[in-house]
């Protein structure tokens, strides 16, 4: 998920995004662990992309706190 994607979400949106980013990155890293996955870049790409909601989720709080 590209960074503007994540600056077009909703509030909504994106707390639901993180959710199911952070569920499906778990799951990666569980199977990954029992048995090596085909494509280990999918835990990389994932992991980046809870980064990015997350980094977006904490600007908008700061944004909030300065109005």
């Amino acid at each position: 998920m590209k960074q503007e994607e994540i600056k077009e979400l909703s509030l909504d949106d994106l707390k639901d995004r993180l959710s199911e980013e952070k569920g499906f990155l778990s799951k990666t890293k569980l199977h990954h662990a029992v048995s090596p996955v085909e494509n280990p870049q999918i835990i990389k790409a994932s992991r980046r992309t809870v980064a990015r909601l997350n980094t977006e989720l904490r600007k908008r709080e700061l944004e909030a706190a300065k109005k």
